[in-house]
């Protein structure tokens, strides 16, 4: 107690207020700072600030060029820690790894995170790409599970009861469900699942998870208990979109050659605050309420609602405990004013690939091929997400009246409830609808509420078998409806 009180009277004697680099920050000298913190050794510890092993599983669920930002995210979150003093044995990354070297990339073996940003792509593990990135991977894992590893480098978060494990998962989502690059996609309840065994394994000591998605309210929402040492936020709520930001048209805007979105408005947020700051001083709590605020975007219709869930209590942990800190930081520490100004511009996550196709064909010289396929290329995505708005909305009318069946569809649960009742119902739905209407795909996902209202609702298999036949005489032949790569649930 006299060695906090004292220690307190040595900040406050010492800190001073400074402007560098046309920030406000509180300067706080390095000498106060090893005074509380203690001596760094080993895996980025202090003694002081944590016992074990940070570990950190990073995982970007999409491919395709249009869907940059996703990996890019991934990739600055990787030299946050690996800055941070975390090694590559205790960090797992996931991505499809098709944009670095992809021929829509002006920089090849660069990917950017922001208009002048630095390369992000250089040494990050290659641990789980192309089609290893999987459900079933990503939760053997979490779990330490190596034996269940199929592919990869077969690195698994193998921690112990004082560990801390650090996930951050950015993709495409809609209602209870996250995206992949591989099939079936990514369920909530199995998610959750999984975090309770990870919890009842005892191989951890807290665990925080930043999801990027949209409509990822829900992923948590009703679901992930208290009481798991779990602390999730999310860039959305469980009913709305997330945005991507730095995209073509936006101010700041990407390179012009880039003609695509460079990021995620909520991972910008919480990794550009990562990127200048002293975190052994700032707490999950000051970064969730930054980042809200700045992921709000002025409470404009271009922003979302940043939510929390499980073990509010661990918001008062520093991220030093989960992502370490850059030495180069020492003298920066958290402030209110050092908010970041959002984009004057977003754009919905669902739209980005439009945004890309659209930019591309502008661009693209009168006559040329690169014209003519991003012409097609839009024509696909747009013919695809009318087949499946149309093929809900008759289904829906089908099943409960043309009066009844859109109230039905667009239901939404009171706050705190799941999404759905049944898992098992909703994925035999999804099932039972993608044979017969073609693949949700990326976008699709939006309709995810409408198919658990169905369940909620007690429409049997065959019911739904019935009127999908009804509704979906064919599908379109493009690779958004294709099932190539099986079912997405």
């Amino acid at each position: 107690m006299i060695r906090y009180a004292a220690g307190t009277f040595f900040f406050l004697a010492l800190s001073i207020l400074t402007v560098a680099n046309g920030r406000d920050l509180i300067k706080l000298p390095s000498e106060a700072r090893r005074f509380f913190a203690g001596t760094e050794e080993g895996n980025g510890e202090a003694g002081d600030d944590s016992v074990g092993t940070r570990w950190a599983v990073l995982l970007a669920g999409s491919s395709g060029y249009w869907n940059y930002r996703h990996q890019a995210d991934v990739c600055h979150a990787y030299q946050i820690l690996k800055r941070g003093g975390l090694r590559d044995e205790n960090i797992v990354v996931f991505m499809y790894d098709d944009i670095a070297n992809n021929e829509e990339n002006p920089s090849p073996g660069v990917i950017i995170n922001s208009p002048h940003g630095e390369d992000v792509y250089k040494g990050v593990p290659k641990d789980y790409i192309g089609d290893d990135v999987t459900v079933d991977n990503f939760f053997a894992v979490l779990l330490g599970n190596k034996t269940a590893v199929k592919g990869g480098s077969g690195k698994v978060v193998d921690s112990g009861p004082n560990d801390h494990i650090f996930v951050y998962y950015s993709d495409h989502g809609g209602p209870g469900v996250l995206g992949m690059p591989t099939s079936p996609y990514l369920y909530a309840n199995d998610l959750i699942n999984v975090l309770k065994k990870k919890h009842a394994s005892g191989t951890y000591k807290s665990l925080v998870f930043y999801l990027e998605a949209c409509e990822s309210g829900s992923i948590f929402e009703g679901l992930l208990p208290e009481g798991l040492n779990i602390y999730a936020t999310t860039a959305s709520n469980a009913e709305e979109s997330s945005w991507g930001t730095y995209c073509p048209g936006d101010n700041p805007s990407p390179p012009p050659e880039y003609e695509t979105c460079l990021g995620d408005l909520y991972s910008v947020a919480w990794m550009e605050d990562s990127d200048v700051h002293n975190l052994r001083t700032e707490t999950l709590r000051q970064q969730y309420q930054l980042v809200k605020q700045r992921t709000a975007n002025q409470n404009s219709y271009h922003g979302s609602h940043v939510m929390q869930f499980g073990d509010l209590k661990l918001s008062v942990d520093n991220l030093f405990m989960y992502m370490g800190t850059n030495p180069a930081n020492d003298n920066f520490t958290y402030a209110v004013s050092n908010s970041l100004r959002p984009s004057s511009k977003t754009v919905n996550q669902r739209d980005a690939d439009l945004v890309h196709f659209w930019d591309k064909f502008r661009k693209a010289p009168q006559g040329s091929t690169r014209k003519y396929e991003a012409q097609k290329d839009l024509a696909e995505a747009m013919a695809h997400r009318t087949h499946i708005d149309n093929s809900i909305k008759l289904i829906g009318k089908l099943l409960f009246g043309f009066q009844k069946g859109p109230q039905v569809l667009k239901t939404v649960r009171p706050s705190g409830k799941p999404l759905v009742d049944d898992w098992t119902c909703l994925k035999s739905l999804v099932r039972t609808f993608e044979t017969h209407c073609g693949s949700l795909s990326q976008y699709g996902m939006k309709h995810m509420r409408s198919i658990a209202n169905i369940c909620n609702a007690g429409v049997s298999i065959e019911q739904m078998a019935e009127v999908s036949a009804q509704a979906c005489t064919g599908f379109p032949s493009s690779s958004w409806s294709s099932l190539h790569r099986g079912f997405s649930a």
